[in-house]
């Protein structure tokens, strides 16, 4: 009898679990309430500014095509993928307010975009019911040549943001990314990076102001909000505390003229010797001068239709003067990648975007003003990493191996040292500045959506990943917050090992603050800072 009894009990708990479970899921449902929502939103906006005129849903044609439209990653346009019940493209600061108070009421999540870019999803995917607050009709730009600063909302994209310094003036510029399409909102608050960062630092080194809404839907500027969170958000991920409609932004000073130039160099031209000295010299170099290297996996078509496979160095670089002086200064401290005169560009510098975009130097500037980007979409996924100390010439060997063998991994190196030295790593929750040689992406791009694509690509990127351990910053391995890379971890039962590799001994002060600004952890998301109780 004994496994009769067995059995029926083994039945009884099975089905005390399925009912258990389908309870939880009816009272789930029963916490969230879309007509609440919907019905709340003209209640709290601007009656001059019909909110109604900002909402998308299901029923909507126009529903898909404003989903899509910032949707960068393939692999998250899927009809697999989780979609959002309503979309608020907000069109004015109170259906920003309006949202907020009505998700929360309502027992809804948001997701907060603005611009897209957003390697793993985060701010358009989500697996429990949510609405999407996009924020790309926000987008005004207020410059001020007198004091040199600028006010900027967050649905501005870079390109946007450069064309109207440009046309202020050609000496100003901002130190933010060479993607112009990228979204200032979430490009500035987890600490953006561009081609000024060993001259000036960071975007969040020249953020003074902003304008936030807290989750009780009130807008805050910085002595509003007090110093805590100001300093939260920049480079802690605002999407953790609020939703940031603008940024004032002080504007940094740019010769005239900037010098340019793109340098290729392959396996045949002793290409290690030229990285490992690139590895000592690029972080140490002038400030002026900052010289990207991206590796990349190049095919030549031989006779017979059979494919070659080679590695190819990229060095991109931007310098803040003349030609004649970048040529003296490479002859003098970087000999081995033997630059000459006529590979030089002399350009403004909102021009040289152009080189860092793939786009030939007589493109219209215009083309920056443009939200799309200017690549087809692909499926992608990305990682980072830091290097602290030179990788030895064996193992470049045998990374230069490993491209080669995986065949679709691009890595991206971009050097630190200058400015980036001389902040200190509390100054903001971006923690990755003294002692840092440079900055990795692993960056894989692939056309093909069946599962066996993903999964080969995903796998090979992770390959490579783990092929650096070795050569990468330990305890933690670190990572940059803006290179969304769902791998290193969640906050799915309140974990914060994820948060460690992006801020360091920077995680507490940003948990104090969200345990005081948002108790009830009303702005999450997969990676989002949670609230602990013992910071309440």
């Amino acid at each position: 009898m004994k496994p009769f009894t067995s059995q029926i009990v083994t039945f009884l708990s099975q089905t005390f679990i399925l009912v258990t479970l389908t309870l939880l899921r009816f009272n789930l449902a029963l916490k969230y309430d879309v007509e609440q929502f919907l019905g709340c939103l003209p209640l709290h906006s601007n009656a001059s500014m019909p909110i109604n005129k900002a909402i998308y849903t299901p029923k909507d044609a126009s529903f898909p095509s404003i989903l899509q439209a910032y949707i960068r990653n393939l692999r998250f346009n899927l009809s697999t993928t989780p979609k959002p019940l309503a979309i608020v493209a907000a069109l004015d600061k109170s259906h920003v307010q309006a949202t907020v108070v009505c998700a929360r009421a309502a027992g809804l999540e948001i997701r907060i975009r603005s611009g897209g870019h957003d390697y793993e999803g985060l701010s358009y995917v989500s697996p429990n019911p949510f609405v999407i607050l996009d924020l790309f009709n926000l987008r005004s730009i207020d410059i001020d040549l007198e004091t040199e600063t600028c006010w900027v909302e967050s649905g501005a994209v870079l390109g946007e943001l450069y064309y109207n310094i440009a046309n202020k003036s050609n000496t100003l510029a901002f130190p933010a990314g060479v993607c112009t399409t990228v979204g200032v909102g979430g490009h500035f608050s987890g600490g953006g990076y561009g081609t000024l960062l060993r001259k000036f630092g960071l975007t969040v080194d020249h953020v003074i102001d902003a304008e936030i809404v807290d989750p009780n839907g009130r807008i805050l500027d910085r002595k509003m909000m007090g110093e805590d969170l100001f300093w939260a958000i920049r480079g802690g991920g605002a999407a953790s505390f609020g939703v940031v409609l603008r940024w004032k932004i002080e504007l940094v000073r740019v010769p005239d003229t900037v010098t340019t130039f793109l340098v290729q160099k392959s396996l045949d031209e002793n290409l290690t010797d030229i990285f490992y000295q690139w590895q000592n010299v690029a972080p140490m170099i002038d400030p002026n001068l900052f010289l990207r290297v991206q590796a990349n996996i190049g095919h030549d078509i031989q006779k017979g239709n059979k494919t070659n496979k080679f590695l190819q160095l990229s060095f991109i670089a931007l310098y803040l003067g003349k030609a004649k002086d970048l040529v003296d200064l490479m002859d003098k401290e970087y000999p081995q990648l033997g630059l000459h005169p006529n590979d030089c560009t002399e350009q403004r510098w909102v021009e040289s975007h152009l080189l860092f975009n793939n786009l030939p130097m007589n493109t219209s500037l215009n083309i920056i003003l443009s939200r799309v980007p200017h690549m087809s979409l692909t499926y992608d996924k990305h990682k980072s990493d830091y290097v602290e100390e030179a990788i030895p010439k064996a193992g470049l060997d045998g990374l230069w191996k490993k491209l080669i063998e995986l065949e679709n991994v691009t890595m991206q190196f971009n050097p630190y040292g200058g400015k980036m030295a001389e902040i200190s790593e509390e100054a903001t929750p971006f923690p990755h500045r003294k002692g840092k040689l440079f900055k990795i992406q692993y960056l894989a791009y692939w056309h093909d959506g069946s599962p066996e694509a993903i999964d080969r690509n995903m796998k090979a990127t992770r390959d490579v990943y783990e092929f650096m351990m070795p050569f990468v910053s330990k305890n933690p391995r670190e990572a940059f917050l803006n290179y969304r890379d769902i791998d290193i971890g969640t906050n799915v039962g309140n974990s914060t090992d994820f948060a460690v590799d992006f801020f360091k001994g920077n995680l507490k002060r940003l948990l104090m603050v969200k345990a005081k600004v948002d108790p009830t952890n009303f702005f999450r998301y997969e990676q989002s800072i949670p609230v602990l109780t013992y910071y309440k």
